[in-house]
């Protein structure tokens, strides 16, 4: 009988969903190899791709030729059995798509992807409104989700923790930390990081290339 081949893991580490799955899987210690996709290559969009992935996003995982785009099982305290804290997580994944996200995620398109597609300069103001709704976001986080609790939907890290996470660090990327004045905020990264080990920083590596060779631009 042949061995069960590893799983296969399609990643773009610019991609903060891509990062939570590298994260999960380097902290949970599961047996896994690496493939890039360089989506700024268009390696998304190449025949090879598209057969694993139709809608040619990232991350894609393959397990045994089992392909799986969206999630993979994980252990209790990432996505609780119990059903009221499975409702918490659930709950806030549903709020991250409308908010953490795309608010955290505009950031880092208006100060870096779209200088660099177009060669123009950002636009102030428009980045100036990105990040009042980014604010208004982190407001919700601290007063909502973190207001009585250690993580984002009760005391253990959880998917929603690691999710967000991935999203908030993204804006870094332009030089731009955007928790460096939000002591409770901080208080969460580092418990969350502490969580994770070194999987955090391995997986942000990219990023932190990026955010450098932003300001060494300044």
């Amino acid at each position: 009988m042949a061995g069960r081949k590893a799983l296969e893991v399609y990643l773009d580490l610019l991609s903060q969903p891509c990062r939570a799955i590298h994260i999960f899987l380097n902290c949970n210690k599961i047996s896994h190899t690496v493939k890039t996709v360089a989506i700024r290559k268009g390696e998304n969009r190449t025949p090879e791709y598209t057969k694993l992935n139709p809608m040619q996003k990232v991350p894609v995982m393959v397990d045994n030729d089992f392909v799986l785009t969206e999630r993979y099982n994980v252990p209790s305290n990432w996505y609780p059995r119990h059903p009221e804290r499975r409702a918490r997580v659930d709950e806030y994944t549903a709020w991250h798509h409308t908010n953490t996200r795309p608010h955290a995620a505009k950031v880092f398109i208006m100060e870096v992807l779209l200088p660099r597609m177009t060669g123009q300069p950002t636009d102030p103001l428009k980045v100036e409104r990105a990040l009042a709704d980014l604010g208004d976001t982190l407001e919700k986080l601290e007063n909502m989700f973190l207001k009585r609790q250690p993580f984002l939907c009760g005391d253990d890290i959880s998917l929603a923790d690691l999710l967000a996470m991935c999203e908030l660090m993204q804006p870094l990327g332009g030089g731009r930390d955007i928790l460096k004045d939000r002591p409770k905020l901080l208080s969460w990264k580092s418990r969350v990081q502490s969580a994770l080990g070194d999987s955090f920083d391995e997986a942000h590596i990219v990023l932190y290339r990026l955010r450098d060779r932003s300001n060494a631009k300044l």
